[in-house]
């Protein structure tokens, strides 16, 4: 991932009351420094801020002078209120007012322990922040160049006043000029034993090897950067926090899986993944349409082997059903949505608590039974029974409609004892058995209330508002079976002999 470290510049310390912190002390350019990598700088030196180059983090490191470090116990607040809480913990200790003060934590401080405060002049940070931020650079990360942490150092730099000492002890970091008693005094009064980490830039190396007492090896402005840019700080928090983070963090995460060297093997793997997923959907594809001819094949040869008559294939099922329907037809047995077929299942499934029907209308398979008033308990029941037998029933304001169920329906698993027409009955009083290719029968034998619901037929018999004709034989006998009011009384032996 490429990473830009910018230097800021150091904040004036002179001429604050006659001009706004946030413009004062800005050089033409900035020093910085470019890694296309994030680890080895390829680019470095000084820029204007609006030719400095693009990259995907941006780092602003801090002079070491302008940061000051508090150490106090935190305070147990939540995170919305934690910047008001340490502004009441760090009351006494700041010279400057509150609201001019911007105020970080450590890298993972935590509610409650001792930890290390950064504060700093907030109109100055903010104004430099956007003045890089202008330029279309978004900063990542706000860095200090001297922390808290770690061994007893010193370090020794160069900037516009002269050469200035960055030190830091078990009592924290402080900067002082190198040429005044406060650092004699301070360099004095250290142990003999104590071992002290020493470093310098360039202009400073040998002032730092006086002190020391031994050589010290020069540091370049750029890996000074560098060294700062590889902490864990972010000094961005609470109200100068970088926004939409959320999206930089995927951003930088999606950069990392496309282009760092790192993830090389990842981005082979999922490449070949999706081949391999192409590949084989396609091959899947090609295997599900060959399965698909073969059964349509199957079919074809099938119907034309069960049907020679029949010609040209074009919907097999379709027209095997049609087949199969004239050989029925022609066999003189009703079919599933025929008027026999639904008034046997009627008077098998009806409702005990309901009375006879005050008529009843058929038409192209939906069969009317006129009986108002049901209640939604006998409605169920009544559909329940009718879908065992591969019927349905809808629901109408002059009663239920009975028809052929549709596909994918199913009985629940609590109906049971009454089977299709074409089937055998359960074991519910008064269950029905169908004659042979579904036309309606009695079973032999029974007594004709005992093939009826009760209460169906015993106030009277049920009325056809359009009456089926049938065509009368020679004698005056009709040319298909007796039709008889759902719920009436069973035909006894001799009516037809006693009507001739």
């Amino acid at each position: 991932m490429s990473t830009l470290i910018v230097q800021l510049p150091a904040q004036p310390r002179l001429a604050a009351q006659q001009a706004e912190p946030a413009t004062l002390g800005e050089p033409a350019d900035v020093a910085f420094a470019f890694s296309a990598d994030g680890s080895h700088v390829t680019r470095q030196g000084r820029a204007a801020v609006a030719e400095l180059p693009q990259a995907q983090q941006v780092v602003a490191v801090l002079a070491p002078a302008d940061v000051g470090w508090h150490h106090a116990m935190l305070p147990k607040a939540p995170a919305s209120r934690m910047r008001q809480a340490l502004a009441g913990v760090l009351e006494e200790a700041l010279l400057e007012d509150e609201s001019e003060l911007h105020l970080a934590l450590a890298p993972g401080a935590s509610a409650g322990s001792l930890g290390w405060i950064a504060a700093l002049n907030k109109p100055w940070l903010a104004g430099q922040l956007a003045r890089l931020e202008a330029s279309g650079l978004t900063v990542d990360r706000v860095v200090p160049a001297w922390v808290p942490e770690g061994p007893p150092a010193g370090h020794v730099y160069e900037d516009d006043k002269g050469l200035q000492l960055a030190w830091r002890d078990e009592q924290g970091p402080l900067c002082l000029p190198l040429d005044s008693p406060a650092t004699r005094a301070l360099l004095a009064r250290q142990p003999a034993d104590v071992s002290i980490a020493w470093s310098a830039s360039p202009g400073g190396a040998a002032e730092a090897a006086r002190l020391a007492g031994a050589p010290v090896a020069s540091q370049s402005d750029t890996e000074f950067l560098q060294q700062a840019a590889r902490s864990g700080w972010n000094l961005r928090q609470f109200d100068l926090a970088a926004q939409r983070r959320g999206q930089r963090a995927f951003n930088e995460a999606l950069a990392n899986a496309l282009h760092d060297p790192s993830w090389r093997w990842v981005r082979g793997g999922l490449v070949l993944l999706l081949v391999l997923q192409l590949v084989g959907a396609n091959v899947w594809a090609w295997q599900q349409r060959s399965a698909l001819a073969q059964r349509k094949q199957a079919m074809n040869t099938l119907l034309q082997t069960t049907f020679p008559q029949v010609r040209g294939v074009i919907d097999a099922p379709l027209q095997m059903q049609k087949e199969i329907d004239l050989l029925r037809t022609a066999s003189g047995k009703p079919g599933d949505g025929d008027l026999e077929t639904l008034m046997y299942a009627a008077q098998a499934a009806w409702p005990a608590s309901r009375g006879p029907a005050n008529g009843l209308q058929f038409e192209n398979g939906r069969l009317t039974l006129e009986s108002p008033g049901w209640s939604p308990p006998e409605t169920e029941t009544f559909r329940n029974q009718l879908l065992a037998m591969g019927l349905d029933a809808e629901t109408s304001a002059n009663g239920p409609i009975v028809t052929r169920a549709k596909p994918g329906s199913r009985p629940p698993a609590s109906a049971g004892g009454v089977t299709g027409a074409t089937g055998t009955a359960g074991a519910r009083p008064g269950g029905a058995t169908g004659a042979a290719g579904g036309s309606p029968g009695l079973p032999p034998g029974a007594a004709p209330n005992a093939q009826r619901p009760a209460g169906v037929g015993e106030s009277g018999p049920m009325q056809m508002r359009q009456p089926v004709g049938m065509l009368p034989q020679p004698g005056g006998k009709p040319a298909g079976p007796v039709m008889r009011p759902m719920g009436g009384p069973e035909p006894k032996p001799g009516d037809d002999e006693d009507e001739e």
